[in-house]
Formats: C-alpha cells, structure tokens, sequence
C-alpha cells in the first residue's frame, strides 16, 4: 500500500492520488466529477499517469471486456451500470469509443511529457475528451497530434518527448509503483494510506477526506 501517512496531509487541502489511463472510461468519468468533489471536501486530486496494460500483466489482471467476454449477460449488466452512473451525474458529453481499446502507451507517455513541460493539465483535457467525447482513434498518431494541436499544445514536442528514454523510464516507474502500493486497475485513488479502485468508490473518496478534515481539524 501508499506509503503517505497523516503527516503528509496538506494544511488546507488534503491529496488524493489519482493513478489513470485515458483508456479506461471509467478514469475519464472520474476526471469529469473530480472538481466537483474537490469543490465540496477540499481535497487535492493529484493526477499520475500509469499504463494500465502494463500493470494488468503486472498484477495478473484482466479488462473486463476481456475476464467477462463468455458471460454476455454481466457485459449487459456493466453496460447497464455505467448508462445508469452517467445519466445520474449528468456526463451528457460521455460517448462509447468505437476503436475500443485503443493502445495507450504513446498518450500515457505524452502525459509524462506534458508534465515535464507545464502543460499537463490542458493535455489531460484534451485526450479524455478525444477519446470518451470525441470517439477519435487516438492511437492514430495523425489523430493525436491533430487533437494536440487543436487545444492549443505543441504536438510537435509532445510527440518527439513522449519517445526519450527518461519519459519512457518514469512511466515505466509509475506503473510498478502502483502495483507495488497494490493497486490493479484504473481509476485507482490513495487517500493519504487508503486505496480506493473504480469510478463507483469516488463517494467512498470523498467521504475518507472528510473523516480525515475531522480528525485532523
């Protein structure tokens, strides 16, 4: 598990990490209903790139679509299931990418590129909603950096970073961390020591920063 502990609690907002891949649906779900609980708790979500196929061989892990591919009636029911969370927390934008799965590793690499270059958080924005607003095939490098470019970023050096050893390395680096603080999917949350997995467990999130304002106020 995460090595944080109560002293590493910021003085006026308390972090949450927040390990995705822009392949998971449920990661882009999380990143859209992310401000609105930091908004209510005063938590600090802090965002950390993994490659989730890499921590599914890790961890011994499966997609769903894979572990639930001969038992047609829980596909059903997951579909089900998440038609039910985005209408009930109105995500009208939210779209099924046809190209599902797409292969992540070039934009999980450009996230640690855009990190080194200070435009992280508009890169984030603009590869969730290609992917789960724009249903774009963003393993399609044209794709990609037409997106890049289209939010105002340099796609150009994005790209050329995303294949240089260091970036390579810590993104590599990220994934075993996660693994070895236990987690096995995306979205994975830490609150402080605590691990959360999946969109469904964002109320359970808010809920440990809470209790851990109380406890510490």
């Amino acid at each position: 598990m995460s090595t944080g502990n109560i002293a590493d609690v910021l003085e006026d907002r308390i972090p949450v990490r927040f390990l995705f891949d822009f392949g998971s649906p449920n990661a882009y779900i999380s990143h859209r209903l992310i401000p609105q609980i930091e908004s209510r708790s005063g938590a600090k979500f802090e965002y950390e790139p993994i490659l989730l196929g890499g921590l599914f061989k890790l961890s011994n892990n499966r997609s769903p679509a894979v572990a639930n591919a001969d038992i047609p009636n829980k596909l059903s029911y997951e579909t089900r299931e998440l038609d039910r969370f985005v209408e009930r927390h109105g995500l009208s934008r939210f779209r099924r990418n046809p190209f599902f799965p797409v292969n992540t590793l070039q934009l999980m690499r450009g996230a640690i590129g855009a990190q080194q270059l200070g435009c992280f958080e508009p890169y984030v924005e603009a590869v969730f909603a290609g992917m789960w607003e724009r249903e774009l095939k963003m393993d399609e490098p044209a794709t990609f950096a037409q997106e890049l470019r289209a939010a105002g970023l340099d796609a150009d050096a994005l790209m050329g970073l995303s294949q240089t050893p260091e970036v390579k390395r810590r993104l590599l680096a990220n994934t075993e961390a996660a693994h070895l603080a236990g987690a096995f999917g995306s979205p994975t949350f830490f609150v402080v020591s605590e691990m959360f997995f999946g969109k469904d467990r964002l109320r359970d999130v808010e809920e440990e920063v809470l209790r851990i304002r109380a406890s510490t106020s």
